[in-house]
């Protein structure tokens, strides 16, 4: 898949177009920036470019990964600015797009625009650049919410993915977002499918885990990957301002991320391995 312009031709260059993949559940607390952060890493870890947008005020991605740009989302949205100029290097062949509390801005900046055209700024400030002929991956990190921010992402990409915990309200947050892509077809006449159901924070030792872990395999079947491990090791690399490939590359939740990262660049591969519950 990786399409590089110095190993192809123009011709190539200009025909080839990055998978755009929202990671997104409305539902807080489902470990999306986790997600997002270490499955972009992991990508950029096999050779493939990889450009990371952070679409939440929160700013967590730029936390996780010790960046801070000069220039955010809102620069790109309400400026103008060139994305692959605002972009930030930090790793190899990873670039990021951070956000911050200025994003509080751009939101009611989006909303004043027009309202058939203001779901799709990003798209065109992203498209104008070509932003998708420079990379093998764009991955948009979304916020528990479904403001102007999430439309534009979700205008954007093609595909979600969507993390989503071992608890009751599991299949509330997936069915909000089926909801929402709805809405986004209906609307805005762009389709966006679900790639995946990524359960996350799963506890195999408790009976509630594995219930919720059955019902979404029931409800989803091969759309449903195998489970992120509850592993405290995830939850202390943004503190170091690493990956857990750089943090914990042993840890349980190294080994799962990995095997996500290997799905989403051959799935052809992922649909060969057998469906097993992950011990815990």
């Amino acid at each position: 898949m990786e399409c590089r312009r110095g190993s192809l031709g123009d011709e190539a260059f200009r025909a080839r177009r990055a998978r755009r993949i929202a990671i997104l559940n409305q539902k807080g607390g489902t470990g999306k920036t986790t997600t997002a952060v270490n499955l972009a890493a992991g990508i950029a870890e096999r050779g493939y470019k990889v450009l990371l947008i952070d679409t939440d005020a929160q700013g967590n991605v730029g936390v996780s990964l010790g960046v801070s740009g000069e220039k955010s989302l809102y620069h790109v949205l309400v400026e103008g600015a060139d994305p692959v100029e605002v972009a930030v290097p930090v790793r190899a062949h990873l670039d990021v797009i951070t956000s911050n509390c200025t994003l509080a801005a751009a939101e009611i900046w989006l909303a004043r625009q027009n309202p058939e055209q203001r779901s799709r700024i990003m798209t065109r400030r992203l498209n104008r650049m070509h932003v998708s002929r420079r990379y093998d991956y764009v991955i948009l990190d979304c916020g528990p919410s479904l403001n102007l921010l999430n439309q534009n992402a979700l205008s954007y990409a093609d595909e979600v993915l969507v993390p989503v915990t071992c608890d009751y309200l599991a299949l509330v947050g997936v069915k909000q977002v089926l909801r929402t892509l709805k809405d986004i077809e209906r609307h805005l006449h762009h389709a966006v499918r679900i790639s995946a159901v990524l359960p996350t924070f799963y506890d195999g030792r408790t009976r509630l885990g594995r219930e919720v872990l059955e019902t979404l395999q029931g409800h989803f079947a091969n759309k449903c990957l195998e489970p992120i491990r509850l592993n405290t090791r995830l939850a202390e690399a943004p503190s170091h301002r690493k990956t857990i490939f750089e943090y914990a590359p042993q840890s349980n939740g190294a080994e799962d991320y990995n095997r996500v990262v290997d799905w989403l660049v051959d799935p052809a591969v992922a649909a060969q391995t057998p469906h097993q519950t992950v011990a815990a």
